[in-house]
């Protein structure tokens, strides 16, 4: 693709690194093959292709985002299926993520929307004010019919039955192997993940040392700034990530053989850290850090499992697209379930987002519904005894919609290996 930025212009490394990736794109469309909003919504501006002009149009014209480029951008997923697609390497995830960060610099949104992106980067990143959020949507839910807003009904479902307690295991410590030490490992706690399901760090941590790994929760580290960097909120963004970078770097001088990261979504942001810092002072550090970042399915692999025998369970895997897609972790999941003794089998269009994406299920429901909706059936056309997943949002996603238990990946590695059995196989 031709550009037209001035060398002023070029002289931002945002948009040198835009200029550069729009550059990369043939426009051949074969992105639009397997993007889930084009599928449901059939309009080119709603495909990586067309939000790929949009972008052009506002950062090489230099222009404040006006409303029709905002919706489109807005309804993209970020689910990233199309920079697996692309023969060109167009790399759609950096550009996606300038055009937001413009987006927020320039475009006043309506009150309400305002308030709403607002209060969901105040609370979700932060476990206590989380909870307290979550309480209050279980307080609302025989309210719900009469809230107009799709938005709001959408946050009041978001929360589960039985919100857990607190898990001591996320406050800093360092767990002891069991055994010869293999490793030396920190754990990223995670944000959304401790208010939601304390069952997956806890899970984790127990594989981790009957494997051989000396587990530390460094102290000072907190959310990614994922979810403020997906809505375009920089400079929040910045001061989590920056938070984990010296919690982490502090580990480093005792010896730190890999960061495990049991969220995928936040692994993908995670290990693009060196990217987002590399201006910054902290550019050294953000890069190993990034370089240190493994999801746990990268190193149980690493360690090596166990083998079990069959354990007669048909679990459905479900490859979040922050896993397969941003990644490109796409074998070792279902391989470390078929060696544990599980009987494995994928939907159709295994490729396709659930819908959950980040906030997206909350600022876009509809969309987010449809594609829930696809995902389940393909999943319960499987007939399974248990889905499994990499991602919190994507278990809270499909579990929303189907009566099968929905665990994360390391939950059954962990029952398979001389854990409990996940509870929510029991219920």
């Amino acid at each position: 693709m031709q550009t037209t930025f001035t060398p002023e212009q070029l002289r931002d490394p945002a948009t040198a690194r835009s200029n550069d990736i729009l550059r990369s794109c043939v426009h051949c469309g074969m992105c639009t093959a397997t993007c889930p909003t084009y599928q449901v919504l059939g309009d080119e501006l709603d495909s990586p292709r067309g939000r790929i002009y949009l972008i052009k149009e506002m950062l090489e014209n230099d222009q404040p985002a006006d409303a029709q480029t905002v919706k489109h951008i807005d309804r993209c997923l970020s689910c990233l299926a199309c920079m697996t697609t692309c023969p060109s390497g167009v790399h759609y995830m950096h550009l996606v993520d300038h055009a937001r960060a413009h987006i927020e610099n320039t475009y006043k949104r309506p009150l309400t929307e305002r308030i709403l992106r607002n209060v969901l980067a105040w609370v979700i990143p932060h476990p206590r004010r989380f909870r307290l959020a979550l309480l209050g949507a279980k307080l609302a839910r025989p309210i719900t019919w009469a809230i107009p807003d799709a938005r709001l009904r959408a946050m009041i479902a978001m929360a589960p039955a039985t919100i857990p307690s607190v898990s001591r295991n996320d406050d800093p410590q360092t767990f002891a192997a069991t055994g010869p030490r293999k490793m030396r490992v920190a754990l990223m706690t995670g944000c959304a993940q401790k208010a939601l399901n304390t069952d997956i760090n806890d899970a984790t941590i127990r594989l981790l040392t009957r494997l051989g790994c000396e587990v530390v929760v460094a102290k000072g580290q907190g959310c990614c700034g994922a979810l403020t960097h997906h809505m375009g909120k920089e400079s929040l963004a910045h001061i989590s990530a920056a938070a984990n970078i010296r919690a982490f770097i502090a580990e480093v001088p005792r010896g730190l053989d890999a960061i495990v990261i049991n969220t995928s979504g936040c692994g993908t942001t995670v290990k693009d850290y060196g990217h987002m810092f590399r201006n910054d002072a902290l550019a050294a550090d953000a890069a190993q850090v990034a370089g240190l970042a493994m999801d746990i399915s990268e190193v149980v692999t690493k360690i090596g499992l166990p083998e079990g025998a069959a354990k007669g369970l048909c679990v459905a895997y479900h490859a979040a697209c922050s896993l397969q897609h941003g990644q490109q972790i796409k074998t070792l999941p279902k391989d470390l379930l078929k060696r544990a003794g599980f009987t494995v089998v994928e939907p159709a269009d295994s490729h396709l987002c659930c819908g959950s994406a980040g906030t997206y299920n909350l600022l876009q429901p509809a969309i987010s519904a449809e594609l829930k909706d696809r995902k389940v059936r393909t999943l319960m056309a499987k007939a399974p005894d248990v889905i499994a997943a990499g991602n919190i949002g994507c278990m809270m996603q499909i579990g929303s919609a189907t009566g099968v238990p929905v665990v994360h990946t390391v939950e059954l590695l962990d029952w398979a290996t001389g854990g409990p059995q996940p509870a929510a196989t029991m219920q």
